[in-house]
């Protein structure tokens, strides 16, 4: 099931859709600062960012945000699973707060997708809903690092 699962998402993700950039991620899931941790486990995330844009807010002559397309994967060390799509928007924090481009980004995303389980955290269903934040900064090499809660 995964193995199709698998090349299902590579043939949507393909580069003969739309040119864009990954995300790979890793982080803690489920973490509870009163020592309560009894679900939490290591998160891997792959995303693939499409760079079309959906569909623009703001008027034409400033295109505030434009609205684009994602993809992903969430796999844990619990062997739960979440295969997700959703929009996302970037914005250089820069142009908001100075006028002039910088190289920090602020990131949010919204997303459903199908979550399994696994030996995980039971959330009570297989539909779920995901919102992202996101600051990053870009490299001189155009790679970022980032922060996401």
């Amino acid at each position: 099931m995964f193995k199709k699962t698998f090349i299902l998402f590579y043939l949507l993700t393909s580069p003969v859709l739309a040119t864009g950039y990954d995300v790979f991620a890793i982080g803690m899931y489920d973490v509870k600062f009163d020592g309560s941790q009894t679900n939490t486990s290591t998160d891997f995330r792959y995303e693939r960012r499409f760079d079309n844009s959906l569909f623009e807010i703001g008027p034409e002559s400033e295109n505030f945000f434009h609205l684009k397309p994602f993809a992903g994967i969430e796999l844990t060390s619990d062997s739960a699973a979440y295969f997700i799509g959703g929009i996302y928007l970037e914005d250089n924090l820069g142009t908001i707060f100075v006028g002039e481009e910088s190289n920090v980004f602020f990131t949010p995303s919204f997303g459903a997708g199908y979550y399994d389980d696994g030996d995980g955290k039971k959330l009570g269903n297989n539909i779920e809903f995901r919102t992202t934040l996101e600051v990053s900064y870009e490299l001189e090499n155009k790679n970022r690092l980032g922060l996401s809660f």
